[in-house]
């Protein structure tokens, strides 16, 4: 088996490899690895292609690599998403929250609650802001 084969063989692995990574290194390895088999071919020679893939890779990872991420980026959006939403809504207690537990509704969710302090008691009715999330209980400041 010629350079030139294992060398276009070895970039189709490492290109279908980065469908499970996603984080395009592979993807320019194997651009690096089917440039060195293109030039394994035309030219000749494993050391030939060595240095094609070396030189073709870098220049991939560093050049074509951040541009491409970037562009990946635009396309997703950042907001705030799962429990961190939660943080700075207002809250109505429904049980009796102090520094060991109680019970809050968010929305139109039932959730654990504590004071953020730890001291602080919030009686049943009132309004509290939601500090934090930790776990599955929210950490609530009362309103004033």
């Amino acid at each position: 088996m010629s350079a030139a084969v294992i060398w276009l063989i070895a970039g189709l692995v490492l290109i279908a490899a980065e469908v499970l990574s996603g984080e395009f290194v592979l993807l320019m390895l194997g651009g690096g690895a089917l440039a060195a088999g293109v030039a394994s071919f035309l030219v000749g020679g494993p050391i030939v292609g060595a240095v094609v893939f070396a030189i073709a890779s870098v220049l991939l990872l560093f050049a074509v690599r951040p541009a491409l991420r970037r562009r990946l980026d635009r396309g997703i959006d950042h907001s705030v998403m799962h429990h961190n939403a939660l943080v700075g809504t207002t809250a109505v207690v429904i049980a009796r929250v102090d520094g060991r537990g109680g019970r809050v509704k968010i929305g139109g969710d039932l959730w654990s609650a504590r004071s953020s302090d730890g001291h602080e008691v919030i009686e049943e009715g009132k309004r509290v802001t939601v500090l934090a999330i930790s776990g599955a209980t929210a950490l609530v400041v009362a309103q004033e």
